[in-house]
């Protein structure tokens, strides 16, 4: 059953991610609007918005979900090498629409994005009320690759990355892996699964397996002051050493 939310306030509640349908694979509900209020609440039930030009807003909470535990995060030994040589510098949240607009670029393998303006503006003022976060590689003084997500609690939902250097994405990831292990931080919240994050170790779980580790993150408070963080060259992640 696919519910619609126009007409609701911002603070409703969404319907039950348990009842979204499977084909496709975990739409649940329409409609509604992108304000800061909307997005937690979906976030807090495992739902994300996903839609592209000319759709309305779509909602969905896929089954399985693919998640990224922090601490099991898989470095292979070509990575390891490329950490080790450096030159590469990592920040947190010091060019949040410049990675989103990034993240919006066309690609090779897609046609238009999902990134519309209007997701941009919602997640920059998810941003800017301190919930969105960017993770970004720097060269020479050139963003070079990110990605950006929402924390609610001690989960990280991951939403879009790009790569304009080889292994940009690579090293973002072991980067955020080692942020959110350190802060005590439940997972990464990869959505739906494909082949590059299942070699960084992100498995499939059930849905319900995966509301579960939610509701206990979400109940955790945040890590105070966390995404405050000095600048890190690459060279100095833990699994450069290792």
């Amino acid at each position: 059953m696919i519910f619609q939310l126009d007409g609701t306030p911002a603070d409703t509640p969404f319907p039950d991610p348990m009842l979204a349908e499977r084909e496709p694979d975990g739409l649940l509900a329409i409609g509604g609007d992108l304000s800061c209020t909307r997005l937690l609440h979906a976030y807090r039930q495992g739902i994300f918005p996903w839609y592209g030009e000319g759709q309305p807003l779509l909602w969905w909470s896929p089954d399985p979900r693919t998640l990224l535990y922090p601490e099991r995060v898989h470095v292979s030994r070509s990575l390891k090498r490329r950490l080790r040589r450096g030159g590469l510098l990592l920040r947190l949240d010091h060019a949040f629409e410049q990675v989103t607009a990034a993240c919006a670029a066309p690609r090779r393998d897609q046609d238009g994005t999902w990134l519309l303006p209007e997701m941009r503006d919602a997640y920059a003022d998810l941003h800017r009320a301190g919930h969105a976060h960017s993770i970004e590689l720097w060269q020479a003084g050139s963003l070079v690759g990110g990605l950006y997500g929402v924390a609610v609690g001690r989960a990280f939902f991951g939403e879009s990355m790009f790569s304009r250097i080889p292994d940009a994405s690579k090293i973002v990831m072991v980067y955020l892996a080692e942020f959110l292990a350190r802060h005590g931080f439940a997972f990464l919240d990869c959505q739906v699964f494909n082949p590059h994050l299942a070699r960084m170790g992100a498995i499939e779980v059930p849905r319900a397996r995966f509301l579960q580790e939610l509701h206990n993150a979400t109940a955790s408070p945040a890590p105070p002051a966390a995404w405050r963080e000095a600048p890190v060259t690459c060279d100095r992640l833990q699994n450069a050493k290792t």
